[in-house]
């Protein structure tokens, strides 16, 4: 009898490494058994060191960005990428043409919900709770304070800012860096904030929902505790059922005072609370990726409640014969332009 070939690790693009959340990912993916190639725009970005092999590539929203990762993942021959910054998701779904396991939602939901806009009159259509949205144009003199105001594309909290009066409004209206007609403006839910990891894949079956209460936020959630939510889960599966997302989303909501849901933001990819989805029994990332790839089985809807998140800085120590493999920070020093074409790493 021959020798049992030796097994040959499926390896899988991981965007933004810089992010606080992605170098716990590219761990958990490689302790999977996954050969993990990590990307970002920055030489500093931590999760470069922690991968397998590590790219500098084009920021997401410019024209070479595509290119960039459609070159990696030809040259690693990876099978699946996991992008994880806004400004890339709608290039990233075009790699799906090339027979690459994008793990993103189908790509009409992801252009959908990077328009807050259109997303929240779309939800507002089908029934669906969601607080009073305008573009900051379309205000008349019915306005009800306090509003929250931001750009109608972004992530985290870039640009949001709360208005408590007609005055504040018309100055903030005033300052800002965006257009009128590129700010939104929501009443804002009075009651506690939710952000909820959504686990549903290609044949739209949701396998699981994980609401996060959010506890402390600062650009991204810093403390958050899981708790079941009966009208939280089924609002969430009803935004499956009538958007077929088909790939994993985060819902972010507020409750109002009589506890009812209303959703305030759709994020089509995985959320930067990832981590505690997975702490809490629910491992979206390496589950969907184990399904598509090693014919694994659907995740559970079955986790713990009550689990709470710290999010912190941790220190990673490594040889460093492999930190200097990377080849990303020549003479240490600090790139002064790292966007642009793909720098290879060595071996």
């Amino acid at each position: 009898m021959s020798a049992e070939q030796p097994f040959e690790p499926q390896t899988i693009v991981v965007t933004t490494a810089g992010s606080a959340p992605t170098a716990g990912t590219i761990l958990r993916l490689r302790r999977n058994g996954y050969r993990v190639v990590a990307t970002d725009i920055d030489a500093t970005a931590p999760g470069l060191y922690l991968a397998d092999r590590s790219y500098i590539v084009a920021p997401g929203d410019t024209d070479d960005f595509l290119a960039d990762i459609r070159a990696i993942c030809v040259k690693e021959e990876a099978q699946a990428l996991v992008p994880l910054v806004d400004e890339e998701l709608v290039a990233a779904t075009e790699l799906e043409d090339a027979g690459v396991v994008v793990l993103l939602p189908r790509r009409e939901f992801v252009s959908l919900c990077l328009d807050k806009y259109v997303l929240m009159r779309r939800l507002e259509a089908m029934g669906l709770p969601v607080p009073r949205t305008r573009l900051a144009t379309e205000w008349s003199g019915d306005v009800e304070f306090p509003l929250v105001v931001k750009p109608r594309r972004g992530r985290g909290s870039r640009g949001v800012s709360t208005c408590t009066s007609p005055t504040e409004l018309r100055q903030l209206l005033k300052d800002s860096p965006y257009a009128a007609d590129e700010l939104i403006c929501q009443t804002r839910v009075p009651g506690t904030e939710f952000t909820v990891s959504v686990v549903v894949w290609r044949d739209g079956v949701v396998q699981a929902v994980v609401p996060k209460e959010v506890i402390l936020k600062r650009g991204v959630t810093q403390f958050a505790v899981t708790r079941r939510n009966e009208r939280i889960t089924r609002m969430c599966r009803q935004v499956q059922q009538r958007l077929r997302a088909d790939g994993p989303f985060n819902v972010q909501l507020a409750l109002d005072d009589a506890g009812e849901p209303y959703i305030f933001e759709i994020n089509p990819r995985f959320s930067s609370t990832t981590a505690l989805t997975s702490a809490a029994g629910v491992d979206e990332v390496a589950g969907l990726l184990d399904q598509e790839l090693r014919g694994g089985s659907r995740l559970q809807d079955e986790w713990r409640t009550g689990l709470a998140m710290v999010r912190r800085c941790a220190d990673e120590f490594l040889d460093e014969e492999r930190f200097a493999a990377h080849g990303l920070l020549a003479s240490h020093t600090t790139p002064t332009d790292n966007a642009g074409p793909v720098a290879d790493v060595a071996e």
